[in-house]
């Protein structure tokens, strides 16, 4: 059998990697099989819920820490159980927005030599144009995965103007690599541009990128790089005989007031008994005709989000401890809202607090427990 191909998508939080590879499956024929692996930080598995609503054979969930650190030792485990299970044509491996792509495709090398079951088919990095400045300066890793790379996707160039765009450019061009770059159509690239890349981070024996070797770790990489960002697991239980559902009106005011240099990512599974609307003002028309509470996906980066009517479960809550008691769970309690937020180096005590304190996630007609917790 013919080693399986594998592409890794990276980028810093928010950068569109979900939306890149789902607007890349509608491009390959119905009969070719895609696995994905995912990546994610928190114990809320967004991404991968909107991604197996796709046309994708399967998905694999690497949770709550970074796959090129403390999870590479998974990979292997989880790349046999797609291909026992799936049997695909190719894998895709979506990272967290921290990880560095030069170890893990050192491992999936490893792995394909001793195995024979997989070979690297490239790396593409997505660069958020929009939020570029927000995050280049302060994110080791985002250049990192800039240089690392195969091919550069610059994604949502559409949304500044010419001068923004072309300081991304330049700060790119700062790395002195020679790397292909493509601008994305609204988060899609034709498929051949990202699939069949030869990637030079496969190479034996090769100098990539002024001095990384497969075997052998570039000296630029280290495991405190996951202490560039801070993860807080906010969870919501219902209480007494309110309405099973979050307060929308109370969530979208948190989402209107988060600081994009201070929270980076929201992603959250949501019981409500309406939709709310996206930021762009687009309402999931799927919602209108679900009544009484369902299940929705709540996917924000950088002051933008979606709110996606899914098929999505929450757990039963097992115990409530909250920041003023601990209260024993009974049969009308039930987990309204699951949460990751993801934030800026030194933001998460301030931002706990701030949850804490009440108006920002909520139960409808107000009250529920939260409870809240520093994952990273």
């Amino acid at each position: 059998m013919a080693p399986i191909p594998i592409t890794i998508v990276t980028g810093f939080l928010g950068s569109g990697k979900t939306t890149l590879i789902l607007n890349l499956i509608p491009q390959l024929p119905h009969t070719y099989k895609i696995a994905l692996l995912k990546n994610e930080f928190g114990d809320v598995a967004i991404d991968s819920q909107l991604a197996s609503s796709a046309a994708i054979s399967g998905v694999q969930e690497l949770l709550n820490g970074c796959i090129c650190c403390n999870l590479v030792g998974q990979l292997g485990d989880a790349l046999e159980s797609l291909l026992k299970d799936i049997g695909p044509d190719r894998i895709i491996i979506e990272t967290s927005g921290s990880a560095f792509p030069a170890t893990l495709a050192m491992e999936i090398n490893r792995l394909g030599r001793e195995t024979g079951n997989y070979v690297l088919d490239g790396v593409v990095v997505v660069i958020d144009v929009e939020n570029w400045k927000g995050y280049e300066d302060t994110s080791y890793t985002a250049k990192m995965q800039q240089k690392y790379t195969d091919l550069i996707v610059f994604n949502k160039w559409e949304l500044v103007d010419e001068r923004k765009y072309d300081d991304c450019l330049d700060r790119v061009g700062d790395l002195e690599l020679q790397i292909a770059n493509v601008k994305s159509d609204k988060g899609r690239v034709d498929q051949s541009l990202l699939l069949g890349l030869d990637s030079a981070l496969a190479k034996d024996g090769d100098s990539v990128n002024g001095g990384y070797s497969k075997d052998k770790p570039p000296q630029e990489h280290s495991k405190d790089h996951e202490t560039e960002v801070e993860v807080l697991s906010v969870n919501l239980v219902s209480e007494g005989d309110k309405p099973k559902s979050v307060d929308l009106d109370a969530l979208e005011t948190f989402l209107l007031s988060a600081p994009k240099d201070e929270v980076y990512r929201i992603k959250a599974i949501v019981s409500a008994t309406r939709a709310m609307a996206s930021s762009s003002g687009d309402i999931d028309e799927s919602s209108r005709s679900q009544p009484g509470v369902s299940m929705y996906i709540l996917n924000w980066a950088f002051g933008r989000w979606t709110f996606t009517c899914s098929n999505a479960t929450l757990p039963a809550p097992i115990g409530v401890s909250s920041s003023t008691a601990t209260t024993v769970v009974s049969n009308t309690h039930e987990t309204i809202l699951r949460m990751t937020i993801v934030l800026a180096r030194g933001e998460a005590s301030k931002w706990k607090s701030r949850l804490e304190k009440g108006g920002m996630v909520q139960q409808e007609g107000e009250g529920g427990f939260l409870m809240i917790s520093r994952v990273i």
